[in-house]
């Protein structure tokens, strides 16, 4: 229950929340009011919390703002979330991008759960990623290390999978960075391929019961091979993930994309500013994003440092090397332009 009244400053005002069950001021307080002071060092108004009532002051947009917040973790712990700082640090960034979404629905957007961990969206971006998923045939996930693209796709598709709305789950990544040469990588063929697809079989850990896996993958319920073994292919009523595309070639997403079969989704996730191909080589997801933005059923959904949910400091090292790859390119157009007005004032001069 909230309420406002004016103080004596006249620029400022007093909203006050009740809060009637004792268990979600516990929570909203947090071990050592550590919620309570993130939240304090996160607004522009005062908070003062007494008993069951939290006191808000300051100027009337302030405290709407305030209000908001309060709302959003109270909502958060009514349906069985127990709050964590990180969890209060996405909700301000959600409510400070001002859009229709609201944080308790995003953050409490189940897709998977196994043994008590359940996998859901962390950020506004994750979760409008997932939402394409469920929309489109062919989703492109783009974005830096750390934004839960793979990760989010293999739970889309465990989660299609046991609602039986496809057969099979097909997980492909380019087998080595520089055109999947195995011949010249040690061992057995499995050994050979092993190293670059054991990150897809970490993830479906976590996701599967370990003792079910091998008999899935035996039955050809899920499949996890490199790219080179979808070429001739057409795969039907089946979950296909390309992982890593930034590493593909052109020619291999084509070829990867026209496998596509009936009752078939595929999501492609990649990094556009880590590709490992050699000099001269063309990304394939930097080029398919010029050749399919705006077909019908295909979906680009690009994530950035804000929808990062490994440590605070992966989001920061994302945003400097942006900085620094910006300043690079600046400067090298710099040069060149200089270059340019040297050799016209040198042509002038020799006239």
């Amino acid at each position: 229950m909230t309420g406002t009244e004016h103080s004596s400053a006249a620029a400022r005002v007093q909203t006050r929340i009740s809060v009637s069950d004792p268990k979600i001021m516990v929570n909203l307080l947090g071990t050592k009011d550590e919620i309570l002071r993130l939240v304090e060092r996160t607004l522009a108004s005062d908070v003062h919390v007494r008993g069951n009532e939290i006191t808000i002051t300051g100027a009337p947009a302030d405290n709407a703002t305030a209000e908001r917040l309060f709302s959003e973790l109270i909502e958060l712990i009514e349906k069985g979330e127990t709050l964590s700082v990180d969890a209060v640090r996405r909700t301000v960034a959600m409510l400070e991008q001002n859009t229709a979404e609201r944080p308790a629905e995003v953050l409490t957007l189940n897709i998977l759960s196994r043994r008590g961990r359940t996998i859901r969206p962390k950020t506004l971006g994750q979760k409008r990623y997932v939402d394409a998923i469920d929309e489109n045939t062919i989703v492109f996930g783009i974005g830096p290390a750390g934004t839960g693209k793979t990760y989010l796709a293999m739970a889309k598709a465990v989660q299609a999978l046991q609602a039986k709305q496809i057969n099979r789950i097909i997980l492909t990544r380019p087998a080595v960075e520089a055109g999947e040469r195995l011949g010249f990588l040690p061992g057995t063929l499995n050994e050979k391929i092993d190293p670059y697809l054991r990150p897809l079989y970490d993830a479906l850990h976590d996701m599967l019961d370990p003792e079910t896996i091998p008999r899935l993958m035996q039955a050809g319920t899920i499949e996890v091979a490199p790219l080179a073994y979808m070429r001739g292919r057409t795969l039907n009523d089946a979950f296909i993930i390309l992982d890593e595309a930034q590493n593909t070639t052109p020619e291999q997403m084509k070829m990867f994309l026209t496998r596509l079969g009936f009752g078939a989704k595929i999501v492609v996730t990649g990094d556009v500013t880590q590709v490992d191909l050699p000099g001269g080589t063309s990304s394939g997801l930097r080029v398919v994003r010029e050749i399919l933005r705006g077909v019908e059923d295909v979906h680009f959904a690009e994530l950035s440092s804000s929808d990062v949910v490994r440590h605070r400091l992966v989001a920061e090292i994302v945003d400097a090397y942006a900085r620094y790859d910006a300043d690079q390119e600046q400067q090298t157009t710099q040069q060149s332009v200089r270059a340019v007005q040297e050799r016209a004032a040198g042509g002038r001069r020799r006239r």
